[in-house]
């Protein structure tokens, strides 16, 4: 059975962290050279390269950032097996990871892990933002106990998940007041040949509101796709373009970005999903999640 020396794990944590050898050698109170011999005799026992140079600066590979991830849940397990000794049994809090996909709102995102924060026993919760197709492989790889999309996980992904529906919601159009006006009027025709700030094509919202285009022969000028839908709404907060909004943010996008509604469709609906890789829910955290306590939004 191989084992895994934890002593050099925390150097390599730590230099990892700080970002240079020296730093590091200066956090821990132990010669450069010491840290070098640690750092290389875990390399060769895990038989990768952890780190790749960059000026004077030690940078992660790809391995490293993988090792980095694991370091981090083995240091805070440990610091919570402390402060469970040091307080009382059964005081450890329960670990939820979440992962969720860059095109899902933020706010529902506060609003599906509300029922979390009330069970009786205390759960840290961890998110972790990113691609659809990534936090699947995370979900099958138990790195995550659930992930929130705004669609139900594709039938292409090779990975054994069950897709929970939570709610839904119309989408809205808007744009800053100026553009907004002028594409009021005549809505939703007026989109025909209007600048348009979309999600990229591999979001469950861009394929929705595709489709509604289609339907409607609504051929809009594409100025810029993003996968971020807060960067989305920062360039658009310049009067580049409209944008298609789950109406559920429009209250946020209206206070914040200062847009105008140019209008509302409740045949163009986007769904939201909870999906995790066992159809039999053991974790309370996630059963709280997909307890269908969400009504669909009229909005």
């Amino acid at each position: 059975m191989e084992w895994l020396n934890y002593h050099h794990l925390r150097y390599f944590y730590v230099v990892a962290k700080e970002g240079s050898l020296a730093q590091a050698a200066e956090k821990l109170k132990v010669s450069q050279p010491s840290i070098s011999t640690q750092l290389a005799n875990l390399e060769e026992a895990l038989g990768v390269e952890l780190f790749r140079r960059s000026g004077r600066r030690k940078v992660l590979t790809d391995a490293g950032q993988l090792v980095l991830g694991y370091a981090d849940e083995i240091f805070q397990l440990g610091q919570e097996l402390l402060n469970a000794v040091k307080s009382r049994p059964g005081s450890r809090a329960l670990r939820l990871y979440v992962g969720v996909a860059d095109s899902f709102p933020k706010l529902l995102t506060n609003e599906i892990l509300k029922p979390v924060f009330s069970l009786p026993q205390p759960v840290h919760v961890i998110c972790r933002e990113g691609k659809l197709e990534d936090l699947l492989g995370q979900l099958a790889a138990h790195r995550l106990d659930i992930v929130l999309a705004d669609e139900a996980a594709p039938s292409s992904v090779n990975i054994r998940v069950f897709s929970h529906r939570l709610t839904d919601c119309a989408i809205s159009v808007c744009a800053l007041p100026a553009l907004a006006r002028r594409l009021k009027s005549g809505f939703p025709r007026s989109l025909h040949g209007a600048p348009a700030l979309l999600p990229t094509e591999n979001t469950g919202l861009r394929r929705v509101v595709e489709k509604w285009f289609h339907d409607l022969n609504i051929r809009p000028q594409v100025v810029a796709e993003f996968e971020d839908s807060a960067l989305l709404k920062a360039v658009a907060a310049d009067g580049n373009g409209f944008i298609v909004l789950p109406s559920l943010v429009l209250e946020e996008a209206v206070k914040h970005y200062r847009f105008r509604v140019i209008g509302q469709s409740g045949k163009c609906r986007v769904e939201f999903f909870a999906i995790t890789a066992d159809r039999r829910l053991s974790h309370p955290a996630v059963r709280a999640i997909t307890t269908p306590t969400l009504k669909p939004l009229s909005l």
